[in-house]
């Protein structure tokens, strides 16, 4: 089995990125050389963490960083999307840890000695403790402060970084973080949410112009992942059902991105759940973005609820990743189109899609085509809507290596790298093999 792009697709081009993504917290390790942040607290509060463990060592990036560009290398990439972990390069005084800065630049220069082009994020969920201890995302005054921390990274990075995404998910942060409380810091109150996403697309708005002046050359942006939302059945209460949570955890972060306004949704939230607006916002928000990350796994079906608008059911197949997430790549297509139809959207990169799979290790060897058949089938999915005119200029690879799942630990893997994580030995699956065999074949084309 292999990973074939379609004929005649413009992901043939050598200009259509491939790579593949991690962030700090999950691979990084090296806690002894950074401040805490909020998920070094919550892994400390009993039952959070599926299996007990933490991100303190996980795939000890930091260390090991050369032998990791090297496994790049070997797959043949062309970008590579990683996070800044903001507790390991500023203190709480605004001051910058040039321990931390200067590991990121070793990162930089190398990733760019062997052209393969740095996508950074500034943040990936990983906010210092001493924010949280503030008030967190909570707190308006945390999207300001994270416009300083943008602007001191971007100076001392210079013209080094290809792609700058100011927030990844900000959903999963708001959402997990302080409505359901799944995720660090661990808050669960539905009055949180709404006010939580509003900051952290605040904190969007006021970094962009930051980064536009210090880092002109650069693509800047923002990702936001979707789970498109499909009705239980073609009745008129299921479809709305479906509308109401589409605009609940889709629509909310983009559209006030694109269009300078929340959905109608907002009008029918109580009163304390709906988020601190203040005059300004909305247009500080809808800043002009040069590309827009599209981070997409699966999708959700919903049915009417006498008691709520809606309620999320089961997945409708059998055809499951380990996450328990349906597979259905057509989804994704018709996410591609619909968000084109509906807004005046940038240039889009896919910069996360992927699968945690039961991987098994035979003669040394991990095999897993459930995996490579994923990617093909999404890779093709993207490439339909491509088709239908959507501007898809990459696609990244979750994750390059088996890491730090969140609240699931060290049980589920994405990789496509297997690491041990009692050697951390590396490993390329199949699923790497093939990724780095479609790469090495459409470069030979081009060539030719």
């Amino acid at each position: 089995m292999k990973i074939v792009l379609p004929s005649g697709s413009a992901m043939n081009s050598p200009e259509f990125l491939f790579g593949s993504a991690t962030s700090s917290y999950q691979i990084e390790g090296g806690a002894d050389q950074r401040l805490a942040s909020i998920w070094d607290t919550f892994c400390g509060i009993p039952g959070k963490i599926r299996d007990h463990s933490n991100g303190s060592v996980a795939c000890d990036h930091v260390l090991r960083w050369q032998e990791d560009v090297d496994l790049m290398v070997e797959l043949g990439l062309d970008a590579y999307r990683f996070s800044i972990s903001w507790p390991r390069v500023m203190n709480p005084d605004g001051a910058l840890r040039e321990e931390g800065i200067d590991f990121y630049i070793r990162l930089l220069d190398r990733l760019n000695e062997h052209d393969i082009r740095p996508f950074v994020t500034l943040y990936h969920w990983d906010l210092p403790q001493y924010l949280e201890d503030q008030g967190g995302w909570l707190n308006r005054e945390t999207a300001y402060r994270f416009q300083e921390y943008a602007d001191q990274v971007t100076k001392e990075f210079g013209p080094r970084v290809y792609s700058y995404a100011t927030l990844n998910e900000p959903f999963c942060s708001a959402y997990y973080g302080y409505e359901t409380g799944m995720h660090a810091p661990g808050l669960a109150d539905r009055a949180f949410g709404k006010k939580a996403a509003h900051h952290l697309l605040l904190a969007h708005g006021l970094a962009m112009p930051v980064l536009q002046r210090n880092s002109p050359d650069s693509l800047n942006g923002i990702v936001l992942n979707f789970t498109p939302c499909y009705a239980a059945t073609d009745s008129a209460e299921d479809e709305q059902a479906a509308r109401i949570a589409d605009e609940t955890f889709n629509q909310w972060y983009i559209q006030p991105l694109m269009d300078g306004k929340y959905p109608s949704i907002i009008d029918s939230l109580p009163e304390v759940e709906r988020p601190d607006i203040i005059p300004g916002d909305l247009e500080i928000m809808a800043q002009p973005l040069d590309y827009l990350g599209v981070n997409y796994y699966t999708r959700a079906i919903y049915r009417a609820d006498e008691r709520r608008s809606f309620v999320c059911l089961p997945p409708a197949s059998q055809s499951l990743t380990a996450m328990g997430w349906e597979i259905y790549p057509e989804a994704f297509t018709g996410l591609l189109v619909s968000l084109n139809r509906r807004y005046r959207l940038p240039p889009i990169y896919i910069t996360e899609n992927g699968a945690a799979m039961d991987d098994s290790i035979e003669n040394g060897r991990i095999n897993d085509t459930d995996r490579v058949k994923y990617i093909q089938e999404h890779l093709e999915a993207v490439n339909r809507a491509m088709e239908q005119g959507v501007d898809v200029r990459g696609y990244f690879a979750w994750s390059l290596m088996d890491n730090f799942e969140w609240a699931e630990g060290y049980e589920k893997r994405f990789g496509i790298v297997h690491v041990d994580y009692a050697t951390q030995k590396r490993t390329i699956k199949l699923s790497g093999q093939s990724f780095r065999d479609m790469l090495s074949r459409r470069k030979h084309q081009a060539v030719h």
